[in-house]
Parts: C-alpha cells; structure tokens; sequence
C-alpha cells in the first residue's frame, strides 16, 4: 500500500460514525485522533525518506510532500512544524528502517568474521534492489551536510558513526577471537565503508555490471578477514 493511499483509508475510517456518545466516547474518539496523527505521520516521514534518496533533505518541504500524498500543508505542517524537525524524523526512520534491513538480520549469525560477512551481504542487498528508490540513503545525504552544523548533520554523522562502529567491534572480535590477523580495525571499518558507499556510487551510475561491482565489495572485505598465517 502506498502512503498515500495509507493517508486516505485512515480520513475514511476516521470518518466512521460513533453512535451513543456516552461516557467515555470523547476519549475513545480522542484516542483515534491521535493514532490517526501517529499512522499519518509515519506515512509521511517514510515518503520524505524516499524523496531524500533521490533528491536529498534539502529537496524536502512541507509543501512538496503535502502535494505528493495528496493532503494539505497545514496538516503536514501541524505535525512536523519545520522543515529541519521534517529532516530530522526522515534521518531517524531510514535509521530504523537500515537496521530492521540489515543490522538486525546479521545479529542472528555468530560474532566475529562471520557476522562481518552478513553485514556485507546485507548491505549489498540494501542497495543492490534497492531498499530506497535512490539506493543507500546516507550516500545521499551525507555530503550536502558535512559543512552545515545542526541537528540534521549531527543525526547524519551519528548514524554513520554507529555503522562503522558496528563493523569495527565485529573486526575486534574476529582478532581477538584468532579468527583474523591482527589489523587497526577502526581504520578497516573506515576503509569497508569508504568501499561500500563507492560500490553504491557504482550501482546507481551502472557503468559497471552489479555483480561486478558486488564481487569486488566482496573481495576488499576478505581481504581483512583472512585467516592469521
């Protein structure tokens, strides 16, 4: 279901008639009201998610998505306020919809060089289809913040952070663990992730084929997991 259709069905069933009107049923209709807030709002974040993938979170306005999902501005406007507050829940619902994709899935495989590979091929797969219209969100977004403070960029950057922290303790684990050399693991998350975002570069372009493009994610990532001599 697309949200804007989402949008509609939620007025239509909003709209049903509550007979009776005794006690209670002013909280019973106050509650749907704000579930009906909630759902609309989720509705609209996760489609400013997908425009930032393709445009960015600059190319994100109260206005604009009020006319893609076919309801009014004020009613974008009393839920978000500002464009910065509309950006800034768009950052934290890719954030939970990557890690329901990817980082959640790859918990379930054992620490260490193994999870390391589920991570990849999660990722891989996340913008491979991909999971946003314009592939991997933060490729998009983060070079058009990396010189504007504020709280979009401090989300931005925290998200990438966490992402190269998560790679970064699984390397520690595998080293520790001897199933990897020894190796600055917080610079071969930076070096995976450098690799990622090029691979992601490359699939939007398809100046390569995609499974090129994936054996060589691939290959760089064993290159740090080889077994210690």
């Amino acid at each position: 279901m697309t949200a804007m259709s989402e949008l509609r069905q939620r007025s239509d069933e909003d709209a049903v008639v509550h007979p009776g009107g005794g006690e209670g049923s002013g909280t019973v209709i106050s509650d749907r009201r704000l579930l009906r807030g909630a759902r609309s709002r989720q509705a609209i974040v996760r489609h400013a998610v997908d425009v930032a993938s393709l445009e960015g979170l600059g190319g994100l306005s109260l206005g604009r998505l009020a006319t893609d999902l076919g309801i009014s501005k004020s009613g974008v406007q009393t839920l978000f306020g500002t464009k910065e507050n509309l950006q800034a829940a768009a950052v934290e619902v890719a954030r939970e919809v990557f890690n329901e994709a990817v980082v959640h899935p790859a918990r379930t495989v054992p620490r260490g060089a193994a999870r390391v590979r589920a991570l990849i091929e999660r990722w891989i797969e996340y913008a491979e289809v991909p999971l946003f219209p314009g592939g991997c969100f933060w490729a998009a977004n983060l070079a058009d913040f990396d010189s504007r403070p504020g709280r979009v960029r401090d989300a931005l950057f925290h998200c990438q952070r966490d992402w190269r922290d998560l790679i970064a303790a699984e390397l520690r684990h595998a080293a520790d663990a001897g199933e990897i050399a020894a190796l600055d693991v917080d610079l071969a998350a930076f070096q995976i992730d450098a690799v990622l975002m090029a691979a992601n570069t490359a699939l939007r372009i398809g100046d390569e084929e995609a499974g090129d493009v994936v054996d060589k994610v691939r290959r760089v990532a064993e290159g740090f997991l080889a077994p210690p001599r």
